[in-house]
């Protein structure tokens, strides 16, 4: 397990700071940050080489889950070849759509290997679940836009989608994620370190919710039903005494999947789905609430994570901080 709190500026330089000068720095730097997301557009943030994998809506939807893996991606833009347009963006909550209606409709399940990507709007309708991801962006347009968007639709990531200025046909360019956002603020922003107030203190990340957690002896099923009606990319695992103890992700089922063929492995534990996970996996990001942002935006420069759990003293479960959480504070707090 990761934990978050070893802070990057000094304990005793930020016990020295009154709650007067910490809350003026604080507007300051994230007034910094918001000018540098409208400064700066999504192409300033794509690698000098990267891989991109669009899929075509006609691919059946088990050869695009082995594509996925293969390539080790999460996600994937979709392009329809009769229209020559971007038909939106196929991501893991996909895959647990169709696992959910098989589940509801085991008469149809013979269906499954015939299922193309194309196919996926009537699952969507069927189970009475948001349809895929459409959103997007032009590159040029500002991160800060590209953020904007993101939180409106909900989205974890963006398609960055241009224009063939001759045959005015749609360009797939890239995918922009929360994550490559926030770790070229973390990269290029020394403003980061001026955010010393406490979670504690900023309702934006400490949030009283309801957390649905599973154990280790949750069936696989059970947890993707929860994936799918809270509309959340991993569940929390916890022991007898609700300590956290590790996380099932989204990605997860993926892998579950393919390892045990078309949706047959899902009555297994959480804790021996767990064995078929990834060597790569990326580990449990923790938090407490007196960790200051600066700490957490230093953790994401250094580390790959999508959520931070919030635990107390005793490793207890208390709150989830996502970046989704983090962008909306620095776009639209401390004003």
């Amino acid at each position: 397990m990761t934990d978050v709190a070893q802070a990057s500026t000094p304990n005793d330089f930020i016990e020295s700071l009154s709650i007067e000068q910490i809350d003026h720095d604080q507007k300051i730097g994230v007034r910094a940050i918001r000018l540098f997301l409208q400064s700066r557009t999504s192409y300033d943030v794509l690698p000098v080489s990267y891989r991109l994998i669009v899929l075509d809506t006609s691919l059946l939807v088990k050869k695009s889950l082995n594509i996925l893996l293969q390539n080790n991606v999460v996600s994937a833009p979709l392009w329809n070849n009769k229209t020559s347009r971007f038909a939106g963006l196929l991501t893991s909550s996909d895959f647990i759509n169709v696992i959910q209606y098989y589940f509801q409709y085991p008469d149809k399940f013979d269906l499954v290997d015939q299922l193309t990507l194309d196919g996926l709007r009537d699952i969507e309708k069927a189970i009475g679940v948001d349809p895929i991801e459409k959103a997007s962006i032009h590159p040029f347009k500002s991160l800060y836009e590209a953020c904007v968007k993101m939180l409106e639709s909900k989205a974890r990531r963006i398609p960055l989608i241009d224009e063939d200025e001759k045959t005015h046909r749609e360009i797939v360019v890239s995918v922009l994620t929360q994550y490559r956002i926030l770790k070229f603020v973390a990269l290029n922003c020394k403003e980061t370190k001026m955010l010393l107030k406490p979670i504690k203190n900023l309702p934006t990340l400490n949030k009283d919710i309801e957390i649905s957690t599973c154990t280790m002896a949750t069936p696989v099923i059970e947890v993707i039903h929860l994936l799918a009606h809270k509309s959340v990319s991993s569940i929390p695992i916890v022991d007898e005494t609700g300590k956290l103890i590790n996380v099932y992700e989204a990605i997860d089922v993926l892998a579950l999947v393919k390892n045990g063929g078309m949706y047959t492995d899902l009555d297994l534990t959480v804790g021996d789905a767990l064995l078929k996970r990834p060597e790569d996996f990326e580990g449990v990001h923790t938090c407490t609430v007196n960790d200051r942002l600066s700490t957490i935006m230093d953790t994401i420069r250094k580390s790959r994570l999508h959520r931070l759990f919030v635990v107390d003293d005793e490793g207890k479960l208390v709150s989830v901080v996502s970046l989704s959480d983090i962008l909306r504070y620095l776009l639209f707090e401390e004003e």
